[in-house]
């Protein structure tokens, strides 16, 4: 597969990446306890404070198989990137990539930024238009998905990404390999899975 460099809508630039700002937000110690079911429902506290992957939950949530428009692949050497401060745990110089993940017929269900170190990245993206989960499971690669951080907020590139309102859900966290972080992984699901998990909240009795 070749991979697809995809610039539209003027969301591709590859000078900046797409975090949200955050109405609320949540650490380590929110992910372990979970959220009340009135601010995040459980079909959607599962997809985003889970530890399992992202790309296989879409993939079994819509019955097709989740395909990446990779729409960045920028070297930032040591730039601190406005990113997580867990970003000071991959070593530098580091590499940003940023995808839309969709279905195979076009649906975009959620953004996604990595940073990885420049010099170990074709190692673990032999093909860089797989998810990530799908290139390292071709590898076996052993991993631990560490989920460090959660965002309620509003971007308005990402309103016009998905064609739906915010605010979106997001978070972020480390993927560890060998007892050592491979990649800072930031991703935002879109208000469209509300088709398959229900709405984000459920109403208070």
């Amino acid at each position: 597969m070749t991979v697809t460099y995809k610039y539209s809508n003027n969301l591709t630039l590859p000078t900046s990446w797409h975090r949200l700002s955050p109405i609320w937000e949540g650490g380590e110690e929110v992910i372990q306890q979970g959220l009340p079911h009135t601010q995040l429902a459980p079909a959607w506290q599962l997809l985003l404070l889970g530890d399992g992957s992202p790309t296989r939950h879409l993939k079994l949530l819509t019955g097709e198989p989740t395909e990446v428009d990779v729409i960045d692949m920028s070297p930032i050497g040591m730039n601190l990137d406005a990113a997580p401060e867990l970003i000071q745990r991959i070593p530098g110089p580091r590499l940003r990539r940023q995808v839309w993940l969709r279905t195979a017929s076009g649906q975009r269900l959620a953004y996604a930024t990595s940073w990885w170190e420049a010099s170990h990245v074709d190692e673990y993206l032999q093909n860089r238009s797989l998810p990530i989960w799908a290139s390292l499971a071709r590898l076996r690669t052993e991993l631990y998905r560490d989920v460090q951080g959660i965002y309620y907020g509003d971007s308005a590139p990402l309103e016009i990404g998905f064609d739906c309102s915010g605010p979106f859900w997001g978070r972020h966290y480390l993927f560890w390999h060998h007892g050592q972080p491979l990649t800072l992984i930031y991703e935002v699901f879109s208000p469209y899975l509300s088709k398959y998990l229900g709405e984000t909240q459920v109403n208070s009795l």
